[in-house]
């Protein structure tokens, strides 16, 4: 029996059952008024068109159901699929792509594309809390990739979309957003406000840091450019665990999805670091990620009218 045989994988009832559980962990709430008391189940009739994991509040006397104030709320796909489609993303190391899914789900692939994307605002931490507590180690990098709308193609990097990364070497967490540019005056501010200052900052030679030791307890450096990634003399410089982010990065967007447009950038971002941050190392397996990815699905919503217009 593999994984995906669970019933909440194929069944709409303990599909809701299986949601509720992880979302209303302390109990059932009306969404509507935040009433607790006063909430009663209504029972599935297709029949009658009553459909499956209704509740009624007592105190408001409206209907609702778990995927009410959700990323999956107005969804019109079946519950278990959306399941599914959660397992699948948070599982796949490296990503799986909207044509998998509709080919998986047997969805269509416009259903599929803005179900990933659900799926990765979920993902979304917006944990904003600052790294290297406790005189601990953050690796710092950037890196480019795709190509910018309307921008030339020239030599180097001015024409690609780039991205900034932190890893925290004591919480093996990562951080990842995307930049305008990779200049000091970009660069520095978005390090200030997520590194403690009793932190030290591992980096490449990037002018961009050249004055990262005034803010921090201390700030190393390697020259990739003359072929040097590790400090002979002290070796807790370098900044290879964020090159290795990246190294999954780049090959699950080349890859698996090929291409991808500026605007979408972020939620790609958020899915990597979200895998990154729930991996295996840390102590959470394949179903610990999924449970995961759908405590986040709360108070966030995503329109299909937002990703369209900005094509």
């Amino acid at each position: 029996m593999s994984v995906l045989s669970k019933p909440y994988f194929h069944s709409e009832e303990a599909a809701f059952a299986y949601l509720e559980s992880v979302v209303w962990a302390d109990g059932t709430a009306c969404p509507h008024c935040g009433g607790v008391d006063r909430i009663t189940k209504v029972k599935a009739n297709p029949a009658k068109r009553i459909r499956e994991g209704l509740w009624r509040c007592g105190d408001c006397k409206k209907q609702f159901t778990v995927k009410v104030g959700t990323v999956f709320e107005h969804m019109r796909l079946p519950l278990h699929k959306a399941l599914q489609a959660v397992y699948l993303m948070t599982s796949s190391k490296k990503g799986i792509s909207a044509h998998q899914l509709h080919r998986v789900l047997e969805i269509t692939y416009k259903s599929a594309w803005f179900l990933a994307h659900r799926i990765r605002e979920a993902m979304r931490d917006g944990d904003l809390s600052a790294f290297g507590g406790n005189g601990g180690i953050v690796e710092v990098d950037e890196t480019f990739i795709g190509k910018l709308k309307g921008v030339e193609k020239k030599r180097a990097f001015h024409h690609k979309m780039k991205v900034l990364a932190l890893v925290d070497r004591d919480s093996g967490k990562a951080r990842t957003m995307v930049i305008d540019n990779v200049k000091a005056e970009t660069l520095m501010p978005i390090v200030i406000a997520n590194v403690s200052r009793e932190a030290r900052i591992m980096t490449d030679e990037h002018s961009g840091y050249r004055d990262a030791g005034k803010w921090f307890a201390g700030h190393g450096t390697t020259s990739h450019g003359k072929g040097e990634y590790v400090n002979l003399q002290d070796r807790t410089i370098h900044s290879n665990t964020v090159e290795g982010y990246f190294s999954i990065f780049k090959r699950g967007m080349k890859g698996i999805y090929q291409h991808c447009g500026e605007q979408h950038l972020h939620r790609y971002l958020a899915e990597y670091e979200f895998r990154y941050n729930n991996r295996e190392a840390l102590g959470c397996n394949d179903k610990d990620r999924a449970g995961n990815a759908l405590r986040g699905i709360v108070g966030k919503r995503l329109t299909y009218g937002g990703p369209v217009a900005a094509n």
